[in-house]
């Protein structure tokens, strides 16, 4: 029986070697990195959220305010948590850009 080659797809899904690739949009490749911060309250992972990207509301912990959707803000966890990696990753928080470079550290 003979090898049918084609794509079992419909539309193809397949790109011509000819066609440009997508172009990349690095703001948000770039939004989804997140940057490691020492401070004197521990190591911290933030990852940069921008307008485009903030689709839900969340609670600052800096403020106790209302961080809405469509206004940038920062994705903050610990990294020397004494539970682990996916205990942090659970206990992140959404801050306020600038609450989080004015916040107190408390000790």
């Amino acid at each position: 029986m003979p090898r049918f080659n084609r794509p079992s797809r419909p539309g193809g899904g397949a790109r011509s070697k000819w066609t440009p690739p997508p172009e990349l949009d690095l703001e948000r490749a770039r939004a989804g990195i997140p940057s490691r911060e020492s401070a004197p309250d521990g190591e911290w992972s933030v990852r940069r959220i921008t307008e485009r990207n903030a689709a839900k509301t969340y609670t600052c912990p800096g403020c106790n305010s209302s961080i809405l959707p469509g206004i940038a803000h920062l994705v903050v966890w610990r990294e020397d948590s004494l539970f682990g990696p996916e205990t942090a990753l659970a206990d992140r928080r959404h801050w306020h850009v600038r609450c989080w470079q004015t916040r107190s550290f408390r000790y």
